[in-house]
């Protein structure tokens, strides 16, 4: 068997550029049309631009940065249509993963899902709550042997999450606490091992996500953000 290919060093280097610059998109420190100063993240990871250049071209490739020849980078935008299609997506192939995942969730990970279920429930920090309603969400899913679905489905949860950010700001100020009685409901489903209610309450919860960003354009307002 042929040994895997060794990282060079601009590779590694462009890879952990790209996983701090993903986590930084992700907890809002750069918002959506952002400009991404090259210069600057070289500087600050002590790089060459080549590898940031490589980082910029990994997270372009995830959506979540838009390269645009001889100008820069920006983070991604979405419009209110390509949100609603990611969300569509989500909604139809999220469930099926966690469907197929039912069967080999351990007890440890359901007891973790109640640990965070409960804890979002009690969370009085907007930040604090999706922090923990993506670990909610993304635990346990890596069971089941995909080719192309795990990912795909990380990948949706990447693209949308400044929008996800806003909505639940809004249903934070409006006090809506359906999304915690789903949590619950999804936890019961898990522990009874009841793969087709785990999906039908999985795509409802992401359905009523959709319908509550539907109700709010101005969140994709590049000039709000």
């Amino acid at each position: 068997m042929m040994d895997a290919p060794r990282v060079g060093g601009h590779g590694a280097t462009g890879a952990r550029v790209a996983e701090t610059l993903r986590l930084a998109i992700l907890d809002g420190e750069y918002t959506p049309g952002e400009r991404i100063r090259q210069d600057e993240l070289a500087e600050r990871h002590g790089a060459s631009r080549l590898p940031v250049r490589e980082a910029l071209r990994m997270l372009e490739a995830e959506g979540l940065v838009t390269l645009v020849a001889n100008t820069g980078a920006w983070v991604s935008t979405l419009s209110a249509e390509e949100c609603q299609e990611l969300y569509l997506v989500r909604e139809r192939l999220e469930p099926l993963l966690l469907g197929m995942n039912v069967p080999f969730v351990t007890d440890q990970e359901i007891q973790r899902l109640q640990v965070l279920a409960d804890r979002m429930n009690d969370s009085a920090d907007v930040e604090e709550f999706l922090m923990l309603d993506r670990e909610f969400h993304l635990t346990g899913i890596d069971h089941a042997n995909t080719s192309v679905l795990t990912d795909l489905v990380k990948s949706l949860w990447n693209r949308t999450q400044h929008y996800r950010r806003a909505a639940t700001r809004l249903f934070w100020n409006e006090g809506d606490s359906s999304v915690h009685h789903d949590h619950q409901l999804l936890v019961g489903a898990l522990r009874r091992r009841d793969a087709d209610d785990a999906e039908l309450l999985l795509a409802r919860h992401i359905r009523r996500s959709r319908l509550e960003l539907s109700r709010h354009p101005e969140v994709f307002d590049v000039r709000a953000a």
